[in-house]
């Protein structure tokens, strides 16, 4: 078989792949396997020639697993990546980086959090809910990597905050998360469309400035049980 660069499927044995075409193949002589999870040291065995790139497809999102690529190559490459880390012009290079996105991010969650707060549009009568839910939906739907619509930049920032503060209702005020959905093509959305509706039509109660008990308030109780609940 062709040492050529492409992308495979993993085996049912760890020495085998599954190529392009569904065909098992056997994994080259003298290749090893470089897990995910380092990007500058895959990236350099990656511009150093042939290799294979392991993928699996899992909830509509393509992930690699790390790649496959004589183990010569990834030795030398190794050695390059230490020698670079071990420089302290580096170091410093990785620290200004952290800064950076630190200060992106903590600009980020502002501005999202800003969107929310729009969004949301309460009442001034309901204007302190409307705050801790702005603070408690930013914290849940920016962090980096969670895979929310807020890490998205497909659409404008004021539509990421409306379709997170419909998806943090739907799991906190209704009971989708434990409701049995059947396996139909489209019931899912369908059931989401209805909950996003119930979702609207409660928060056009608060702004209009209806009174809610606070005992009665299902975005108060959301919110005490989602602060309740310990993170992942």
């Amino acid at each position: 078989m062709s040492a050529e660069t492409q992308v495979v499927a993993p085996g049912p044995h760890p020495q085998i792949v599954i190529l392009a075409d569904g065909t098992p193949s056997k994994v080259p002589e003298g290749w090893a396997f470089l897990k995910s999870g380092d990007a500058a040291l895959t990236r350099r065995v990656k511009a150093a020639g042939p290799h294979w790139v392991v993928q699996v497809t899992w909830k509509r999102r393509t992930i690699s697993k790390g790649l496959w690529a004589p183990a010569e190559a990834i030795a030398k490459a190794e050695r390059m990546v230490e020698r670079q880390r071990a420089d302290p012009g580096y170091q410093r290079k990785l620290a200004q980086g952290r800064a950076r996105r630190d200060r992106e991010q903590a600009n980020y969650v502002d501005q999202f959090e800003r969107a929310v707060h729009q969004f949301l549009a309460f009442h001034s009568a309901h204007a302190e809910l409307a705050d801790a839910l702005a603070k408690a939906i930013a914290a849940h739907a920016t962090p980096v990597g969670s895979g929310t619509v807020a890490r998205t930049e497909r659409i404008p920032v004021e539509r990421r905050a409306e379709a997170a503060v419909i998806a943090w209702l739907r799991h906190q005020t209704t009971g989708y998360d434990d409701m049995r959905i059947e396996r139909v093509k489209g019931a899912r959305r369908e059931v989401r469309r209805a909950l996003a509706e119930r979702s609207r039509r409660l928060l056009g109660l608060y702004r209009q400035g209806v009174a809610v008990p606070p005992e009665q308030c299902p975005l108060r109780k959301a919110l005490d049980a989602s602060a309740a609940t310990p993170a992942p």
